[in-house]
């Protein structure tokens, strides 16, 4: 019974992390990673190497770091301000209390608002804010290939 409530737990764990990639606020990776680890510590890492844990740990190593270059490089594209990300950063995390339209509008008018606070030109807090957003989608997107590349090194070193 307890394996049963443990495997249920890993599936949540990988799906909340899953989510948590394109979701701001949620730390996607590493719930992805302790998910896996939870699988691997109840069949006591009988199917998996080092080489498993090496290349999951690389993989969530470079989630986090996308994350944070994809959306200065975004910003950085279009001459953002670093009140331009601030401002995105923000957005995002009040955006989640606004469902989907938040989380798709928050970024974008941080940004811009970040972008204006800064400069005081609306046609550059405009391009700050389409470059940060672009940058943030972009980085959702590696993210999310990166967990599932994550799920797939582990299911095939579990399978094979």
């Amino acid at each position: 019974m307890l394996d049963v409530l443990l495997w249920i737990l890993v599936v949540l764990l990988v799906l909340a992390g899953l989510l948590g990639t394109i979701v701001p606020g949620l730390p996607g990776a590493p719930l992805v990673l302790a998910g896996l680890v939870l699988a691997g510590w109840i069949e006591s890492f009988a199917h998996t190497t080092w080489l498993t844990w090496l290349a999951l740990g690389l993989l969530g190593a470079a989630s986090l770091g996308v994350d944070l270059l994809a959306s200065v490089l975004g910003a950085q594209r279009v001459g953002a301000s670093p009140r331009a990300l601030v401002g995105a950063t923000l957005g995002a995390v009040v955006g989640l209390f606004f469902g989907l339209p938040g989380l798709v509008l928050g970024p974008f008018v941080g940004a811009v608002l970040g972008e204006y606070s800064a400069r005081r030109n609306l046609a550059q807090a405009g391009r700050a804010g389409v470059g940060t957003f672009i940058g943030l989608v972009l980085g959702a997107a590696a993210k999310a290939a990166l967990a599932l590349a994550m799920v797939t090194v582990f299911a095939a070193a579990y399978l094979f």
